[in-house]
């Protein structure tokens, strides 16, 4: 396995591209199988995931072109079957996304229950709850949920869904059933996550009828067809916030091209509270700072959207690690999100977990050694405290780290880190 070595101690200069974002890519992609003429996706970033997503609906039948400047090209006029098999699905949880847009288009779909990092439950049920509400008939058997309406029926039915949870996959697989299904849809306690109007967006491109995208409640009247698009994916809010706190923790100023400072205000707000200073400009986002010493550490809770992100929590926790002061975060969404902790203590950092509270006492200094990476976000955390600790630094098992951003090493090393991959 690949591994990453940090020299830390450099502050960051410069500017940095920021990528797609994967939570929207992936279910583009999906959304791409509901119509048989072409759909083009541009600025889609180059993830395993978005590897594993392209082979999977490859194998269901679908042309799927990638060329090296982001864009991909999908025909899914020949898609001749409908499946996702556990052995394409079982290092990604976005595969479950193929349920709707399969059922929608096809009246039946064979989707392997998913995996993906181990921090937590994410169940399904809520996804097969909103489709057996407009009529689906699903079962689970053997590890595969199996998907098909009822004898007779062409279409789904529009129905009102209010799920027990806010779930962003489940509001997408939705939002891409009822575009395609008979009458009204209503979504109430939807996911308001940007990624979820970029892909309201890439759907109303094709022809759909959506509305409230972005709010709680979103409605969706079914059209008989799709069809093809050319469809933008918006920035990644995530890999703009870890550069954020990266360059916030080392000292520097960098610009984020193509950052979106109106998706991570939450996140904003607490780097500003932290002390350093971050403002949109023309065309991205700008961060300057003086480096951990001059920082306060800063207690958050996560929460959905428009909150203070989940997948922020550990990045933001590297930070906390040197900044002056005591730091209580609470972690809501995900039971075992903490991982990175035990990795973190192992380069100095000050500690303490209680079942969903962390308590983290900044420290003037980490020092490199070597830690393992747990999980996607997990692994970013790691990378930012090497960047601030005191000689080498390895990261191990950065597979994780390749599933959700697009060549992380490069665009430090662009900005003044000292960073390499050093090949398995």
């Amino acid at each position: 396995m690949d591994k990453l070595l940090i020299r830390g101690g450099r502050s960051l200069q410069g500017k940095v591209l920021v990528s797609g974002a994967k939570n929207a890519a992936l279910p583009e992609l999906c959304a791409a199988l509901l119509t048989a003429e072409p759909v083009t996706l541009l600025n889609v970033p180059q993830l395993q995931d978005v590897s594993t997503m392209l082979k999977l609906i490859r194998n269901m039948g679908v042309a799927a072109e990638r060329a090296d400047d982001g864009t991909v090209h999908i025909d899914a006029s020949a898609l001749s079957t409908p499946e996702a098999p556990y052995e394409l699905v079982k290092t990604m949880r976005a595969s479950v996304l193929a349920l709707g847009p399969l059922l929608a288009r096809f009246g039946e779909a064979t989707v392997s229950l998913p995996g993906g990092c181990a921090i937590g439950s994410r169940p399904v049920d809520q996804h097969i709850k909103g489709l057996a509400a407009m009529g689906a008939e699903i079962v689970v058997e053997h590890g595969y949920m199996i998907a098909k309406l009822p004898a007779g029926w062409k279409r789904l039915k529009g129905a009102r869904i209010t799920t027990d949870m806010v779930t962003v996959t489940g509001t997408e697989n939705f939002l891409m059933a009822a575009a395609l299904a008979e009458g009204e849809t209503v979504l109430e306690n939807a996911a308001q996550e940007p990624e979820i109007s970029d892909l309201a967006e890439m759907l109303i491109a094709m022809g759909a009828k959506i509305e409230g995208h972005g709010t709680s409640r979103i409605r969706i009247q079914g059209v008989d067809k799709l069809h093809g698009c050319t469809h933008r994916v918006v920035a990644d809010r995530i890999e703009a916030g870890t550069f954020l706190c990266a360059v916030a923790a080392t000292g520097g100023d960098v610009v984020l091209r193509h950052g979106r400072a109106d998706h991570l205000d939450a996140v904003i707000e607490k780097l500003r509270e932290a002390g350093a200073t971050v403002q949109a400009v023309d065309g991205g986002i700008r961060v300057q700072s003086a480096g951990g010493a001059t920082l306060k550490a800063q207690g958050f809770r996560t929460t959905e959207y428009p909150g203070f992100p989940t997948d922020m929590q550990a990045q933001f926790m590297a930070l906390n690690c040197i900044a002056q002061g005591t730091a209580t975060v609470t972690e809501t969404i995900f039971e075992n999100r903490f991982m990175h902790v035990n990795e973190l203590v192992r380069l100095g950092a000050k500690i303490q977990t209680d079942g969903k509270v962390a308590v983290i006492e900044g420290v003037p200094r980490l020092s490199g050694a070597t830690v393992m990476a747990t999980d996607l976000r997990a692994s970013a955390s790691l990378v930012i405290a090497g960047l601030v600790a005191d000689g080498e630094t390895v990261v191990d098992r950065i597979y994780h780290l390749d599933r959700g951003y697009d060549c992380m090493e490069a665009k430090l090393r662009g900005i003044g880190a000292d960073i390499e991959r050093l090949k398995a």
